[in-house]
């Protein structure tokens, strides 16, 4: 093999090692991308969780206090009922 044809072979081999080089670092770019854009979806997720943890104790509590005020409501009418009973069982006698 010539000096030259050897130089040839090399800088075939180079540039072949290169484009491999290139192509690698493109790949572990864009893995770090796809990392990246998971690592925001995981704090998107955390941030909605929590969000909706608040909107579901919020709920809870609303739910506690219409529930307290039904049984308000039911015994004001259950009192009211008693009453308008009375009323009319007097008057029927």
């Amino acid at each position: 093999m010539t000096e030259a044809s050897a130089i040839n072979a090399a800088s075939k081999r180079l540039a072949l090692a290169l484009d491999a080089l290139a192509a690698a670092v493109e790949r572990r770019h864009e893995a770090d991308r796809g990392e990246q854009t998971l690592d925001d979806q995981l704090h998107a997720l955390g941030a909605d969780r929590s969000r909706l943890a608040e909107e579901l104790d919020a709920a809870a509590a609303r739910n506690r206090a219409l529930e307290s005020a039904n049984r308000e409501v039911a015994r004001r009418l259950d009192a009211a009922i008693d009453t308008i009973r009375s009323v009319l069982a007097a008057n029927a006698r």
